[in-house]
C-alpha cells in the first residue's frame, strides 16, 4: 500500500497554467478592490453630501449597491439622488462584470485549481527527510513501488509528462508536475529538506542536470542516478551523483549471476526484497562512543542480539566483508547486519539504524509481515 497522510497530495499545475492562475488571482483581487472602492466612495459621498452619520452612509451604500430597494435611510436632496443614481449604475455594471468572471472561473475550474495549488504548496512545505523520485517511467515506477512497499517511506514523484503524473496519482503517490532539472521544481518538492533524490529520467543529460541542480541546492543530499552508458556513468559521478546505476549493465550482471548461482541469488533476493523470508538486512552507523575502539568480539553484538555483522563500511569508503571478532569498530563505521526482525529490533536498542537518522521508523519488517 502506498504511504498515506491526512493531507492528500495533488499535482502542481504546469508552469504555464500556474502563470494563468496567478493572473486570475490578480484579477480576482482587483475585482475585490473595485467593490471595496465603491463602498468607500458611496460612504464618503453620502457622508459629505447629505451630512449623514458614517453608519447611515455605509448602510445606504450597501443597500444601493445590492439593489435591495429598502428605501432611503433619510430623505435625499437633489444632489444626493443624482449621486445615488450614479452609484447604482456603477454598482450594477461592476457587480455584473465581476459575477460573470466568477461564474466563468468556476466553470473553467480556476477556483478549484487555486485552492489545490495552495494545498499542494502547503503539503510540500510540510515534507521533511523525504525522497524525491524524478521520472515516472519504467525505472521510476519500480523505485516508487519499492518505496511504497516499505510502507513508511515519504516520497514525491516529479515528472513533466501529464500522463505520467496522472498514472502516479492513480497509484496514490505524491506527485509534482514539472521539469526536475529546474531549480524551481526541486525547490517546490522541498529539495533543501530531502535526504535522497533518485534521477530516473529517460535521458542521461536530464539526469545529469537534475543531479547538478540538486547538489547545488542541497549539497548534503544523497543523489542516485540512472545511466544508459558507461561514459554517462562517469559524467554523472563527476557531476556529483553518489551512486550511478545502469539498468543494462546491472541487468546483465544479474542475469549472469542467476545463471551461474541461482540458489545464491534467490537467497540474496529474498533477503533484500523481504519476500517470504525470516531474515532481513539493516544498516547501523556507529555514533555510540561506548563502542568506538572496541573489537566486534568485545562488543558482543552477536551474543546480545543474535544478529550477524556481514560487513563494515569505514568512513573513508573502504568495505570489510565478513569481519572477524578482532575487527575494530571505528567512529562513523556503518555496520551491515542480518537477522530476524526480532534480532534487529534488539540491535536497535544498542545501535542507531542508519534509516532512523533519516527520520524513518526503525526496522522495516519484511513485506509479508507488514
Amino acid at each position: 500500500m502506498p504511504p498515506k497522510s491526512s493531507l492528500s497530495y495533488q499535482q502542481l499545475q504546469p508552469f504555464a497554467l500556474q502563470r494563468d492562475l496567478l493572473q486570475y488571482q490578480r484579477t480576482l483581487f482587483t475585482n475585490i478592490g473595485i467593490l471595496v472602492g465603491l463602498v468607500i466612495i458611496g460612504t464618503l459621498g453620502y457622508h459629505l453630501i447629505e451630512k449623514w452619520s458614517w453608519f447611515d452612509a455605509f448602510y445606504m451604500t450597501i443597500i444601493t449597491l445590492a439593489t435591495i430597494g429598502y428605501g432611503e435611510t433619510n430623505p435625499l436632496h437633489l444632489e444626493g439622488r443624482i449621486f445615488t443614481v450614479t452609484l447604482i449604475i456603477m454598482g450594477v455594471v461592476s457587480i455584473s462584470y465581476i459575477a460573470a468572471q466568477f461564474t466563468a472561473a468556476i466553470a473553467n475550474g480556476h477556483i478549484y485549481n487555486i485552492f489545490q495549488a495552495r494545498q499542494q504548496r502547503k503539503t510540500m512545505e510540510s515534507l521533511n527527510n523525504h525522497y524525491i523520485v524524478c521520472g515516472f517511467g519504467r525505472t521510476g515506477r519500480q523505485v516508487t513501488a519499492e518505496f511504497a512497499a516499505e510502507g513508511s517511506i515519504c516520497f514525491v514523484v516529479i515528472d513533466s509528462d501529464r500522463e505520467a503524473i496522472d498514472q502516479a496519482e492513480q497509484a496514490g503517490y505524491p506527485s509534482l508536475q514539472g521539469d526536475a532539472a529546474l531549480d524551481n521544481t526541486l525547490l517546490q518538492a522541498g529539495i533543501e529538506r530531502a535526504v535522497c533524490i533518485v534521477a530516473a529520467l529517460p535521458s542521461d543529460a536530464e539526469n545529469l542536470y537534475t543531479v547538478l541542480s540538486a547538489k547545488t541546492l542541497n549539497p548534503h543530499i544523497r543523489a542516485i542516478a540512472r545511466a544508459s552508458t558507461e561514459e554517462s556513468m562517469q559524467k554523472l559521478r563527476r557531476g556529483g551523483a553518489d551512486e550511478v546505476i545502469s539498468p543494462y549493465i546491472t541487468g546483465g550482471k544479474r542475469m549472469a549471476a542467476v545463471a551461474l548461482r541461482p540458489q545464491v541469488m534467490d537467497f540474496v533476493d529474498g533477503i533484500i526484497a523481504g519476500r517470504n523470508r525470516s531474515f532481513y538486512i539493516e544498516e547501523y552507523r556507529i555514533d555510540e562512543p561506548n563502542y568506538v575502539g572496541m573489537s566486534l568480539k568485545k562488543a558482543s553484538l552477536r551474543s546480545q542480539t543474535g544478529a550477524l555483522v556481514l560487513a563494515i563500511r569505514r568512513a573513508d569508503g573502504d568495505v570489510i566483508a565478513g569481519p572477524d571478532g578482532d575487527t575494530e569498530i571505528l567512529q562513523g563505521d556503518v555496520l551491515i547486519s542480518m537477522g530476524t526482525p526480532e534480532q534487529l529490533r534488539a540491535l536497535n536498542q544498542i545501535l542507531s539504524p542508519l534509516h532512523k537518522q533519516q527520520s524513518v521508523p526503525v526496522v522495516r519488517l519484511p513485506r509479508n509481515q507488514q
